[in-house]
């Protein structure tokens, strides 16, 4: 079975070193308060057409943060 170009599968965003997890949970873009490494929790990653997110919680309001992984934060 083939897999769809646009399906979302999910990863497991703790199968990453706690230095990664740490990062990716701390330096962050909040949308809503229009601030920078506020963290985030609830994470969780997936990938969709070929590219990996990690989406979570902004820890100040709690809104959506949806952070786009590239080979530059690895």
């Amino acid at each position: 079975m083939t897999q769809k170009n646009d399906e979302i599968t999910s990863r497991n965003f703790y199968d990453r070193s706690e230095q990664d997890q740490l990062a990716f949970t701390q330096y962050t873009w909040c949308d809503e308060c229009q601030k920078e490494n506020l963290g985030l929790i609830d994470p969780k990653e997936y990938k969709i057409a070929g590219i990996v997110y990690i989406e979570g919680k902004c820890r100040q309001c709690a809104s959506q943060v949806t952070t786009e992984i590239t080979d530059e934060d690895f």
